[in-house]
């Protein structure tokens, strides 16, 4: 077992975090560690089966503050490849997806661990369809696999942590009617405020990362959620929030997504920190 931290009084918790990724293969325990210190907890989130049992067996290491998710990304359900990469990028990554069927007992198996505290990350991914795609089918493919994940979380009495990029209505539309009975987040949401509401009516969390403080496109955003609806989080190694910027990122940078969020709600970032820590702890029963 690895550092023991006396997480109730922990300031911030990153609540999605990969550095079960290879990004970070080569220092995982160090960028922990590192954001222990910094009083930041880390669950760890899976995209698919080797990463969520990944994220378990790292959070198995840790006596305290540190957890993992299970699931499967959308994209990880078709065999292709990505390339990643942008001005906000730590680097260019060509990700190599591997087509995975969605095993359902063998992620309940992982579900199992007593460091599990969420089903994810899982949902809907339009945004990468190609025009050759049959796009009907790889949508009702998604689909029908983040309702056999509703099925998992419900069937361990677990919340979600919800991936959506460019499908926000068929996304409300499967959680109005198949509602997960603890919940989740929305995680990395980049909608409007309106859009927000709607998911917080069906008392879902909107995850905000270092997408917010690119710009001050999302202060609206910012302005109109509550703060009892938020929860943060990093995305690493994705996502470095200015100032960190263009660089990989991790867990402790989680401080200045808060940082930005007082700015804009006008709060000292301890209110913002002691708020949505409470939602966390809450949510996924930390």
């Amino acid at each position: 077992m690895l550092k023991q931290v006396q997480h109730d009084n922990a300031m911030l918790i990153d609540t999605h975090a990969h550095v079960n990724f290879k990004a970070f293969r080569e220092d995982a325990d160090e960028v922990l560690k590192r954001a222990l210190d910094n009083d930041v907890l880390v669950i760890n989130v899976g995209s698919q089966y080797s990463t969520s049992q990944r994220a378990v067996e790292i959070a198995e290491r840790y006596e305290s503050g540190v957890w993992a998710a299970v699931g499967i990304h959308p994209l990880h359900l078709e065999k292709s490849k990505i390339e990643y990469s942008g001005s906000e990028e730590w680097e260019s990554e060509e990700i190599i997806l591997n087509g995975e069927n969605f095993d359902y007992d063998k992620y309940r198996t992982l579900t199992l661990n007593s460091k599990m505290v969420a089903i994810g990350e899982m949902g809907l991914d339009y945004h990468h369809f190609e025009e050759s795609d049959n796009v009907e089918e790889l949508k009702k493919k998604q689909k029908k696999v983040f309702l056999e994940g509703i099925r998992l979380a419900n069937g361990t009495g677990k919340p979600m942590i919800i991936h959506c990029w460019d499908a926000y209505d068929d996304l409300y539309e499967i959680l109005e009617n198949n509602p997960v009975e603890k919940r989740g987040v929305i995680h990395s949401f980049v909608g409007g405020y309106k859009t927000a509401r709607q998911f917080t009516e069906l008392s879902y969390k909107i995850g905000l990362n270092g997408v917010i403080t690119y710009s001050n496109s999302f202060n609206r955003l910012i302005k109109e959620v509550a703060l009892e609806n938020v929860l943060l989080e990093t995305d690493c190694p994705y996502l470095a929030p200015v100032p960190k910027k263009g660089e990989r990122n991790e867990p402790v940078y989680v401080k200045y997504t808060a940082q930005k969020i007082a700015e804009v709600k006008n709060l000292d970032v301890k209110e913002i920190a002691k708020i949505t820590t409470q939602n966390a702890r809450i949510l996924f029963n930390l």
